[in-house]
């Protein structure tokens, strides 16, 4: 895990000694490009060095030199790619498979346990994280490309398996990051040319997991591919809610895919697919030992033991985005069209719900979304390279509920039998978005990123911006980097999050809310401002230091209102998030470890949107007064260290955090909303893989993983604070042990 200028000078170091014949190879394609891209790109030396001809080139009559020029032609077409982009003046974090493959659990964890090693990033329950004090504003970039966003909210549909390298990058962003501003989660996809070869997996352990998987690439002529796959069945698919280790209502069933093919048509061009699949159903988790407190009675029941509730819920994602790549002299470009279907459907348990929680809804989201994104850079001069772009996004979104209720007069119910209410609605939801910025390098220790970007959203709400953006990164000497940056941000509400729901359907019945009111949530509007350094110390060592400061119009916070586990945005009138954080890391020979630490400190006031999600008590409370964040964390922290002995990989990781919010109860039983936060608490885990390698087959990897070493018990959420639902815990101490062999 490193800063993104480590692969500059890993780049450096392999220039003198690879530079020569790839430059030979760059020329049998043509390319007059071909020497600064080479210089720049770190992939070159296994990539070329290991190759030789596969068996189906060879079955076509390709040549040993035909198989070098088409990866020397992919790996030109990879650094173009990378140069449409510019992270000027961000914070740039970078975590590769190597990385990955070396954490406890390697590629079998999920994408959110990853991204919770990298600074400032917070752990949530149902598998969500926060990045620098934000809830959620967070967008999933595939080779550049942005993946339109999705209704899931405990299936991962995006697996570490199809990692090249990830990068989260957050702080003032330069102009071609928009619309979700927190942070960028860009992903470069494995490929079967540079990475041929591939793996059959079995992993499993603790909490009855199990999790077969797969993933090969290869190529045949110019056309390259790499495909994954995984199932994944465990009986803690979500946090536990009283901290044991087997909870009771838990089981998971998660299916993944994914397949990316290119098709290199000449040194400049290449067109490439992606598509996705997952199908996750999840068990809602149950206490033990409760029973109903509202005094309702349903055709004559009044009790119900809460281990016996039945709820369920089922997460659909597809996608598919296919990319057309040119790059000629100064221009390069990349034109994508995307697609996504995603859907959730929660199955309440109809008497349980209703007793415990005045209503059992039935519920059905489902969102597709169509999108074009073209991107494109251009070299000017030695100084100016001009950068520039539009995205388009149409959301055709359905919201369907079926709910049981009593009906009521005033106080206790009219009688005990439910009556149904259905509600259903449908919206759409246009984005446009432009932006255009020069990149300029004023002197050589010196560059200035400026721009300005323009985006329109309509659906239940709309809005428009002009957005400047700033960025200053300057290097006194060779060891030291400095930036600071400044950017206007706009972030339209989470269409697909946003119910249609007619609150006037349940007057008079035991569902009806206290509050009438039913503002649709509004686009945040921000001011943003970063600064930091990063300094290498001694071989192999790099530190940083990063703060940053934002204040908003209209904070877009999102919370669990009801039995139905789908999130509801709603807006903060203002909004003051700040926070700093400090990295290291170091890597010498076979080992390497890194650390993080942040603080941070995350307000708002004023309920101005989906009021009627709230009590009357901390809508009055709210509106006068700042309160915490429920999802802030004052203190995150994270480390890891792994070291490679005689063939034998040890590793370890480790996560601190100083607790989520949650209300504070008073003595005349009122409480303040996220007045206070949980406990601290650590969670380290410890993991240990070997490859045996046999003449003529492929490795045998065995690794041994041991989570939660010290089995702490730690509450992620107790029940309350802002849109905050039942309480989970985080995991018990797990023994998990898994094989792979290399195909």
């Amino acid at each position: 895990m490193s800063y993104s200028n480590a692969r500059i000078t890993l780049a450096a170091a392999l220039y003198c000694v690879l530079a020569v014949p790839a430059l030979r190879a760059a020329e049998a394609v043509g390319s007059s490009t071909a020497a600064d891209s080479i210089a720049a790109d770190s992939t070159i030396g296994s990539a070329t060095t290991a190759v030789t001809v596969s068996p189906d080139s060879a079955a076509s009559g390709a040549t040993a030199d035909v198989l070098p020029t088409i990866v020397i032609t992919a790996t030109i077409l990879n650094e173009k790619r990378a140069g449409i982009e510019t992270q000027t003046g961000a914070s740039t974090y970078i975590i590769d498979d190597a990385a990955i493959a070396a954490t406890p659990g390697g590629d079998n964890t999920l994408l959110n346990q990853v991204i919770l090693q990298a600074p400032d990033v917070a752990q949530d329950s149902f598998g969500q994280f926060h990045v620098r004090g934000d809830h959620n504003d967070l967008q999933y970039r595939l080779n550049g490309i942005i993946l339109p966003e999705g209704i899931s909210v405990f299936g991962q549909s995006l697996s570490p398996r199809l990692i090249s390298s990830l990068k989260l990058i957050t702080g003032a962003l330069p102009a071609e990051y928009g619309l979700r501003t927190a942070g960028i989660i860009d992903m470069t996809t494995r490929s079967g040319l540079l990475d041929p070869g591939g793996s059959i997996s079995v992993y499993g352990g603790s909490h009855g997991t199990f999790e077969p998987s797969f993933d090969y690439g290869g190529n045949s002529g110019n056309l390259n591919y790499f495909i994954s796959g995984d199932m994944l069945r465990n009986d803690l698919g979500i946090e536990s809610p009283d901290g044991s280790t087997n909870p009771i209502h838990d089981h998971s069933t998660q299916y993944h895919g994914f397949g990316y093919f290119e098709d290199i048509l000449d040194a400049g061009n290449r067109l490439s697919l992606i598509l996705g699949t997952s199908n996750d159903s999840f068990q809602i988790p149950d206490l033990n030992g409760l029973q109903p407190s509202l005094g309702l009675s349903v055709n004559g029941q009044t009790a119900y033991p809460s281990q016996q509730l039945n709820e369920n819920q089922r997460e659909l994602t597809s996608y598919a985005i296919v990319s057309w790549q040119h790059s000629e002299d100064a221009l390069d470009w990349q034109s994508s069209l995307s697609g996504r279907y995603s859907s959730l459907t929660f199955e309440p348990d109809p008497t349980g719900d209703l007793l415990y929680n005045g209503i059992s809804q039935w519920a059905y989201k489902r969102d597709d979304a169509l999108g074009w994104q073209t991107d494109g850079a251009y070299k000017l001069n030695d100084a100016h390279t001009i950068r520039g772009g539009w995205y388009l996004q149409h959301d055709s979104a359905t919201n369907t509920t079926t709910s049981l209720v009593l009906p009521t007069n005033v106080g206790a119910p009219a009688n005990e039998i439910p009556e149904s209410i259905a509600d259903s609605g449908s919206q759409t939801q246009w984005i446009e978005s432009l932006y255009l910025q020069d990149e300029w390098q004023i002197a050589a220790p010196l560059t200035l990123n400026y721009g300005l970007r323009a985006d329109h959203y309509n659906a239940y709400s709309s809005g428009s911006q002009l957005s400047p953006r700033l960025n200053l990164v300057w290097k006194p000497w060779a060891a030291t980097t400095l930036h600071a940056g400044y950017s206007r941000y706009f972030t339209p509400p989470p269409f697909e999050l946003i119910a249609s729901e007619s609150i006037s359907k349940f007057a008079n019945t035991s569902a009806a809310p206290a509050v009438l009111t039913d503002t649709a949530p509004m686009a945040e509007r921000a001011n943003y401002f970063d600064a930091g350094v990063e300094q290498k110390l001694l071989d192999g060592l790099t530190l940083g230091v990063d703060s940053y400061y934002r204040r908003s119009q209209n904070l877009i916070d999102e919370g669990q209102f009801g039995a139905p586990i789908i999130l509801t945005p709603f807006n903060y009138l203002k909004g003051k998030i700040e926070g700093i954080e400090f990295t290291g890391n170091y890597a010498s020979h076979d080992f390497s470890a890194y650390a993080n630490l942040s603080f941070q400190t995350a307000i708002g006031r004023h309920f101005e949107s989906a009021q009627f999600n709230f009590s009357p008590d901390d809508l009055v409370y709210v509106a006068n007064n700042y309160i915490h964040l429920d999802h802030e964390q004052r203190v995150n922290a994270s480390a890891g260290a792994s070291y490679l002995w005689d063939g034998t990989r040890f590793s370890a990781d480790m996560l601190f955090g100083s607790g989520l919010r949650a209300n504070q109860p008073l003595a005349d039983g009122s409480s303040i909303p996220n007045g206070t936060h949980l406990p601290t608490y650590a969670q380290v885990n410890l993991g240990t893989s070997h490859a045996f390698h046999f003449a003529g087959t492929g490795a045998l990897t065995v690794r041994f993983d041991v989570i939660n070493v010290f089995d702490k018990i730690y509450e992620i959420r107790n029940g309350t604070g802002v849109g905050v639902g039942a309480p989970q815990f985080g995991p018990r101490r797990g023994f998990f042990g898994g094989l792979s062999k290399q195909l």
